[in-house]
């Protein structure tokens, strides 16, 4: 089994690296780590970053999860080449890129980008972002599947993930006690189909919906609440078509509570996605 620590960073494809940077530092309120050449690195806690945003394809988007050791990283490798997943081991050079000691990539059985790194740098100073958005830290991204069962099955058997609960079809998965790190979501292509940043309050959270409407972002989902996580949350709108999420508050399953938890199916309508009438306008919400 893949065992996946935790869920370390985000690069995304734009066609345009100062605008993409730019909404990232003002509008999202992450830190503005460096720029390289046509890399822009970012962060939303400890980190040396979090996301990345570089010069290319939108569609060319990846997610990464640390392992612990080498390896394990290794164990990984011959765990998917074992079962017909193509590894690519990163160069000298792809690694620096990553600040990473090592990695390996290959796509799940949707086609989505993944990465598996190793030695991740952390920050030397303390997180300070651009403004004050009350963000504590990158906590899960929703994946596009085109077959929900066949993925929950790559994720829960040849890695270390389980089902918290599902909405119709769509598992949510956690490698440690948050409710979930992976959301897995119906869809004709692969790719990533949000990215979440914790708030510290509901004050953060509503604070955020004022701002983002007093600077024309769309508002795709909220405010409202999750009845799977107990998150309260608001989607929104970033560069490229990307949707990016802020909540708090979300459930934690600890370790004492494993054995005895029990997953939860909601159905695939508002009323899953939301226990306070809010409606989507996100195509993977919609049934």
């Amino acid at each position: 089994m893949i065992n996946l620590h935790e869920l370390r960073y985000v690069r995304l494809g734009t066609r345009d690296i100062g605008a993409a940077a730019k909404y990232a530092a003002d509008i999202l309120g992450l830190q503005l780590v460096r720029r390289e050449g046509g890399w822009a690195y970012l962060r939303s806690d400890e980190r040396d970053h979090t996301l990345v945003y570089f010069e290319g394809d939108p569609n060319d988007q990846t997610i990464a999860f640390d392992v612990v050791t080498n390896e394990a990283l290794e164990q990984a490798g011959a765990v998917l080449e074992q079962n017909s997943f193509r590894v690519h081991a990163g160069s000298r050079n792809e690694c620096d890129q990553r600040r990473v000691r090592a990695f390996i990539s290959f796509k799940d059985p949707s086609g989505n980008q993944i990465e598996l790194v190793f030695g991740a740098l952390h920050s030397g100073r303390r997180y300070f972002p651009s403004r004050d958005a009350g963000i504590t830290g990158f906590s899960h991204v929703g994946l596009r599947t085109s077959d929900p069962g066949r993925d929950e099955i790559f994720w829960t058997k040849l890695c270390n993930a389980r089902v918290s609960d599902w909405i119709g079809p769509a598992p949510l998965l956690r490698i440690d006690e948050v409710h979930h790190r992976i959301a897995l979501f119906p869809s004709p292509f692969a790719g990533i189909q949000h990215i979440n940043h914790q708030v510290a309050s509901i004050d953060d959270l509503m604070r955020a919906w004022y701002t983002l409407r007093e600077q024309g972002i769309p508002i795709r989902f909220g405010p409202g609440r999750h009845p799977t996580s107990g998150a309260i949350f608001l989607y929104f709108e970033g560069p490229d078509g990307m949707t990016y999420e802020y909540s708090t508050g979300v459930r934690l399953i600890s370790p004492d509570e494993e054995a005895s938890y029990c997953p939860r199916r909601f159905p695939f309508d508002s009323t899953g996605f939301c226990m306070w009438g809010a409606k989507p306008d996100i195509p993977e919400f919609q049934s």
